[in-house]
């Protein structure tokens, strides 16, 4: 599985989604360092918004392969200056978080990424799981079987007839 790095400010969601795809129980915790799983890098969000501090989200960046620039669909503005992933010399993601949020303008955040340079982008709820799966099966490299897959597989040879296509499935609660 490909790496990726979450970077986005304070309050984004990076360490609610990393708890997502992790399978986790969904929990408030603020992250103080970088946290350095099997694929993925959750930074805090001081990072990206102190000068002083960015120049360790390059340094971490080199060890993934996509950067994650995160924003919550409740933002009242971006962080990111236009065209930001320009400077990026790996492959750059967007992601809307809280996406179901009552407050939220998911569109306005996804143009926002647009405008930053972000090509492809993944509208996501931790709460609902909604985009998790997407940005999981984004990640998969070509000779991987993900969770989801090996138990269709296995449903499939029983010989009760085809099961679910993956699109039809709702997985929640994927370890990675």
């Amino acid at each position: 599985m490909r790496k990726i790095i979450f970077i986005g400010r304070s309050e984004s969601g990076k360490t609610t989604l990393t708890q997502a795809m992790k399978g986790k129980k969904i929990k408030y915790h603020k992250t103080q360092y970088i946290n350095h799983y099997d694929v993925i890098i959750d930074t805090p969000g001081e990072y990206a918004e102190t000068k002083e501090l960015a120049g360790a989200l390059a340094v971490y960046g080199a060890e993934a392969d996509v950067v994650g620039l995160l924003m919550s669909a409740t933002e009242p503005f971006s962080l990111y200056p236009p065209n930001v992933c320009a400077q990026a010399n790996r492959e750059v993601v967007g992601i809307v978080t809280k996406c179901d949020h009552w407050a939220g303008d998911p569109e306005q955040a996804a143009e926002w990424l647009r405008l930053a340079g972000c090509k492809k982008i993944f509208m996501t709820s931790s709460f609902t799981g909604e985009g998790v799966t997407d940005i999981i099966s984004y990640l998969k490299e070509e000779h991987e079987t993900l969770p989801w897959e090996q138990a269709k597989a296995q449903y499939d040879n029983l010989g009760y007839g085809a099961g679910n296509s993956d699109e039809q499935m709702k997985v929640k609660g994927v370890v990675i």
